[in-house]
């Protein structure tokens, strides 16, 4: 199944957007019209600005408003038509007109302003009048000196603003309160929205990151005031269905006159419609509580000294706020639950009894409900024991909907690892306040990539796409340790790289970090990848692709000191890493200062199975979405892979291993006869040993890694899924393992019967991962294959960092006389230059290469290269096989800063060696996204170079296997990376 279109955002994703844009309409600019006395009082005296932004930031409110003081009536008309503001505030008394008659004149203005009048005094008491309602004003409050008021009548005004269409377009849930005091308005107002924050406050506590705290801010309930029995009747049929609770007092206007039991009338009314709708009467007469209990509904007096004690418990008890409380059918307590997390569990075990009482009670869907979890919420409402056909079968379905929301909430995400309320579902973990380091974002943003594309996701049966539970200690963890540790000046010092890790692992381990891994430790006991993550790392244009170092841990030892002891070992040799002459070297080309980089770490699940002593993945990969050596039919939007089985070490470090292009996977020109299965196929493949790990520390990446034989492997599951065999007899490999012969890893059984679609997937990923970052991308990933029906295999994206697409490229032209008279021509050349900046020449000597010398040759081209570092000059390096190869049969074996002045390098063939291109390789990306032209110079392809010319030059210097020769002037090197050649001239009187 190959989908190839472009990602669309789930249903999921979608209501996470929507969530964005809540409380699209918000208070920003207000207009404070009052004497210059009112105004000192509230400023000077008050302080009222300083404490409107503290009160804000105190309950997490973003963006505080700002006021605007003006002292007349007049100055306020003739402010609106300078400013764009979102609410008028006026004092009742002015000197040139009443709070009415300018509550009038600004209407006729801004019919839509809203107009609020905060008066010193009580307004006169409704006792005595028909309606509090005051012509030209929205709403009247009392002012005491309380800036809760103040907070309280801005978000009234923006809940009042935002209601119809957050209610319509996300659920959002409505508190009606009716109340036509001013006073009493004033006072339960502040306690409502207080309580309304906190609970806002808690819930967020427990989410996943800074934008889910956003979105639960804003899709809170929202509080409704009403004045009149008419007004609340009106608001609560047009908000029925999104009704989450009722307050309301008893005497207030109906029909135009004081109503002595309105209140009363208008809950029993609610209550007869809607059983379950919590209610709360309120008065300031004690008698009334006898009233409440007829229809039923809870009852505070508004004259108590507990009065917001009582508000808190009716919000805790009937609202769904704080706890889910686990009651028996008499009341009494049996738990408690405080995220999604724990309310599951507790339904584990919850008696039968209790779970059908909160059932019948739509306790579960309130509490959600308040929490903001709205789609869960209205999924379960309507659900009761009588839909199905015994409770236990209800239990489970309910325990499936929550643990179905709480895994889909956390896909994607980016969470704080907290270790009191961690969910070790959630698949993405960080520790600290700093950057996510480069690798890191990229396997964040392929995480989120997945969730907003589930036809992929979904689309492959019996196959789990995935990134592998991660936790990243952010690069605060780095720079705390170095500071602490006093290890800064590390940068700028020319030491062995081991005298760098030997200092690193003496550093005192950030106490802060190492509480929370010991938390992380108990609940995770599989094998480890522990990795770099640097800011730079996988940056576009400039990544430092596999500089840093890469750590596995079997993490399976008994004593957990041990397994923490074997993690923060790790962790501070990949920070030791930051600061190893390869880095620096590439530091130093690219023109960034060591100092200034910071390190992340991932701690990643490592992929595989276990297969006795030894723990593996069945494939690991590279693949990249940019083909730079297309043949045949393939194009080079068609992109490449290379394969391996194990882990991926023999795939970045460029061992043998299989390349194929997804579009085309049967298409192996090296592999078209007998003789060529054999002579390329992977022999050994790595894995994680786990026999006596629990004791070995060492300083080398490699050292829990196991390289293994083929043939070793015969019985584990890898093997008989992806091996054919070699029958002698027949001179003929048969795609079986159920034949006697020698086992031939030919990847047929997924490449060529397509047992698991691993060409499909690719093509969907790489086109995914380049629609998402805008360019060509290169990925790394392993497969775990299962042979069981009811256990997925997965698909695990290891890394994604983004590739220079050849479009980008400016025309270089190659004429015909420069391609005849050239000194080298490719037509297999990557990059895209013009060069004229080198006059040095390094190259390995034909006559004189030796393949079982490559490490020494390596080690002559490192002395060259100091030597040419010094001078500050670059170089054209010339040699045969496959540059940077850890098989040092497979090509010469130098290291970054091996060659970290080269210009330019040229591959070339040897019959001493056979190679495939390297393009595959950590070391290969890092040559590419320098910039530094890589040229593969075959015969068969037309490709040429004048070795006679260059051996005839004088050498300024001649080692054993290497030469170096110096032109009068430099050479011109054109690469046209469009057409994939290259040619580089030489003067006949440069030589």
């Amino acid at each position: 199944m190959v989908l190839n279109t472009k990602p669309f955002i789930n249903a999921s994703d979608l209501r996470f957007k929507l969530f964005h844009e809540l409380m699209g309409r918000r208070v920003l600019n207000i207009m404070l019209v009052s004497t210059p006395y009112d105004a000192w009082i509230m400023e000077a005296d008050c302080r009222l600005s300083e404490r409107i932004v503290n009160e804000y930031r105190g309950l997490n409110l973003s963006q505080p408003p700002r006021l605007t003081w003006v002292a007349t009536a007049e100055e306020a008309i003739a402010a609106l038509d300078a400013n764009p503001f979102d609410m008028v505030i006026t004092m009742p008394s002015l000197a040139d007109m009443g709070a009415a008659a300018l509550g009038k004149a600004i209407k006729q203005k801004k019919p839509g302003l809203p107009v609020i009048l905060l008066s010193h005094d009580a307004i006169p008491s409704p006792a005595t009048t028909e309606s509090n309602v005051v012509p030209g004003i929205d709403q009247s409050f009392v002012w005491s000196g309380n800036t809760d008021i103040l907070v309280a009548l801005i978000k009234s005004t923006e809940d009042r603003m935002n209601v119809e269409r957050d209610t319509r377009s996300a659920g959002v849930r409505v508190i009606l309160l009716v109340e036509d005091s001013p006073y009493y308005l004033s006072s339960l107002l502040p306690i409502l929205y207080r309580e309304l924050v906190g609970q806002t406050q808690a819930v967020m506590e427990g989410t996943l990151n800074d934008e889910h705290r956003l979105v639960i801010m804003r899709a809170r309930p929202k509080i409704l005031v009403a004045g009149t029995y008419e007004e609340a009747l009106e608001l609560y049929g047009r908000f029925e269905s999104y009704v989450l609770g009722v307050i309301s007092d008893v005497r207030f206007p109906r029909d135009g006159a004081l109503n002595d039991t309105a209140g009363i009338d208008f809950l029993k009314h609610i209550r007869e419609k809607c059983f379950d709708i919590p209610l709360l009467l309120s008065s300031s007469e004690s008698t009334n509580a006898a009233r409440a209990k007829t229809i039923p509904a809870e009852f505070v007096d508004k004259n108590s000294d507990t009065l917001h004690r009582d508000v808190r418990r009716f919000f805790k008890r009937r609202l769904g706020f704080g706890e889910f409380i686990f009651r028996k059918l008499d009341g009494s307590e049996i738990g408690r639950a405080t995220t999604l997390k724990s309310l599951e569990r507790h339904l584990r075990t919850l008696p039968s009894s209790s779970f059908s009482y909160h059932c019948e009670r739509n306790d579960f869907s309130r509490w959600l409900f308040a929490r903001t979890e709205m789609d869960l919420a209205t999924r379960i409402r309507p659900i009761s024991d009588a839909d199905f056909s015994d409770v236990e079968s209800h239990r489970q379905h309910l325990v499936g909907l929550i643990a179905d929301r709480r895994k889909e909430r956390q896909k994607g995400i980016v969470a704080d690892f907290d270790p009191a309320d961690a969910d070790f579902d959630t698949e993405f973990f960080k520790i600290g306040k700093g950057s996510l380091g480069g690798k890191a974002r990229g396997l964040a943003f392929v995480a989120s990539l997945l969730r907003q594309n589930p036809k992929i996701t979904s689309g492959y049966s019996g196959v789990e796409i995935l990134v592998p539970q991660t936790l990243v200690i952010t690069t605060e963890g780095f720079e705390s340790f170095v500071e602490s540790n006093q290890l800064r000046d590390l940068s700028k010092a020319d030491l062995p790289d081991d005298e760098i890790a030997r200092r690193f692992l003496e550093g005192r381990f950030p106490g802060w970090i190492e509480e929370k891994l010991h938390a992380y430790l108990e609940q995770v006991t599989y094998p480890l990848a522990v990795r770099s993550s640097s800011l730079l790392e996988d940056a576009q244009f400039r990544a430092y692709a596999g500089l840093y170092r890469t750590y596995m841990i079997t993490n399976d030892c008994e004593d957990l000191r041990l397994r923490l002891d074997h993690l923060i070992h790790a962790i501070k040799l990949v920070y030791a890493s930051t600061y190893y002459k390869g880095p620096k070297a590439f530091s130093k080309r690219v023109g960034h200062r060591t100092e200034e980089e910071q390190m992340a770490v991932i701690i990643q699940k490592l992929v595989g199975t276990k297969c006795g002593d030894s723990f593996y993945p069945a494939i690991s990969g590279v693949a990249q979405s940019y083909n730079y050596y297309p043949f045949s039919r393939m194009k080079p939007e068609d992109g490449i892979a290379t394969v391996a089985m194990g882990l991926g070490k023999a795939v970045v470090e460029g061992e043998k291993n299989l390349r194929f292009s997804p579009a085309h996977p049967q298409l192996l020109p090296q592999r078209s006869t007998v003789e060529d299965i054999l002579e390329n196929s992977q022999r050994r493949f790595y894995a994680l040993k786990l026999e006596g790990a629990c004791h070995n520390l060492e300083v080398n990446d490699g050292a829990h890694l196991w390289a293994r034989d083929i043939a070793d492997a015969e019985g584990e599951a890898p093997l008989a899924r992806l091996a054919s065999t070699y029958v002698p007899e027949e001179h003929r490999i048969r795609d079986t393992i159920h034949v006697p012969g020698h086992r031939v890893l030919t990847f047929a059984h997924v490449l060529k019967y397509r047992e698991f679609p691993l060409a499909e997937l690719l093509l969907d990923l790489l086109e995914l991962g380049s629609q998402g970052m805008g360019c060509p991308v290169e990925m790394e990933f392993s497969v775990d294959l299962s042979g069981e029906a009811d256990h997925p295999s997965q698909f695990a994206f290891l890394q994604l960092r983004p590739m220079t697409a050849k479009s980008e490229l400016e025309q270089v032209n190659i004429s015909d006389h420069e391609i005849e008279n050239a000194f080298c021509y490719s037509g297999n050349a990557l990059g895209n230059a013009r060069k004229q900046d080198m006059a040095d020449i390094i190259y390995v000597k034909p006559a004189d290469f030796d393949p079982g010398q490559t490490v020494q040759i390596a080690r002559e081209i490192a002395k060259l290269n100091a030597m040419m570092v010094k001078a500050g000059r670059k170089y054209l390096l010339i040699g045969p096989g496959r540059w940077g190869s850890a098989d040092r049969w497979l090509g010469i074996p130098v290291s970054w800063a091996d060659i970290s002045g080269v210009g330019a390098m040229i591959e070339t063939e040897s019959e001493k060696l056979v190679a495939e291109p390297s393009q595959g390789s950590h070391f290969f990306h890092n040559i590419t996204t320098l910039g530094i032209n890589y040229i593969t110079v075959h015969a068969a392809a037309g490709g040429r170079l004048d070795w006679e010319r260059l051996i005839a030059m004088p050498r300024e210097n001649d080692l054993s296997f290497v030469a170096h020769v110096v032109l009068k002037e430099s050479l011109t090197l054109k690469v046209d990376g469009r057409h994939s050649r290259s040619v580089i001239l030489i003067d006949d009187g440069c030589a």
